[in-house]
């Protein structure tokens, strides 16, 4: 199974549409969001082409292929109007005898880790930052910000596939390499 892990899209119908794109291109099975989906928040510059009503209407026809957490941007009136659900702030999700802790981040991350058992993944969205940080016993991943990236990250996107976790450019589909952490969260030299 191949998924498509995505977090932050604040309301950007472009980035929408191209991370709908990417899906298909990707031809992956799932597309996980990490939250954030509609709102920009109050510490959030708009994002290019906001527009939540577009949005909207973008996700609620790729339902049946979504999985998505709750963002600290998402309320509930949100849920109103999206087809699919919205409000569990975490799922586990167990793909190729791997199994992810899927959240947005914050609530919980690297720092303040759920219980996980070893060899798990903590993937979370959050901090707008590409990142991969062995944690010790489990491992965090962060595939970016699909529309607000920070500290000139492009806009990101994860794929995880035979337990493989690659970092792809939104715009293009590229891979790159995510900022790597060391377990006291310092980049790695």
């Amino acid at each position: 199974m191949k998924l498509l892990i995505a977090s932050d899209l604040h309301g950007s119908a472009p980035c929408c549409r191209r991370l709908l794109d990417a899906f298909r291109r990707e031809q992956a099975d799932r597309l996980v969001l990490l939250g954030d989906l509609l709102y920009h928040g109050p510490r959030n510059p708009l994002p290019e082409g906001y527009d939540p009503p577009a949005v909207i209407a973008l996700l609620n026809d790729a339902a049946e292929h979504l999985i998505c957490v709750r963002g600290n941007c998402d309320a509930d009136v949100d849920q109103m109007v999206l087809h699919f659900p919205i409000l569990a702030e975490s799922c586990f999700l167990a793909v190729d005898a791997l199994t992810l802790f899927a959240t947005h981040g914050h609530a919980c991350g690297p720092d303040n880790p759920p219980p996980l058992r070893k060899g798990d993944y903590l993937v979370c969205g959050h901090t707008h930052l590409p990142v991969r940080q062995d944690c010790g016993t489990f491992t965090y991943l962060n595939p970016g910000s699909l529309s607000l990236p920070k500290e000139g990250t492009p806009q990101s996107y994860l794929t995880m596939e035979n337990g493989v976790f690659l970092w792809h450019r939104l715009s293009s589909g590229e891979t790159f390499q995510p900022l790597s952490l060391n377990s006291a969260g310092k980049l790695k030299d």
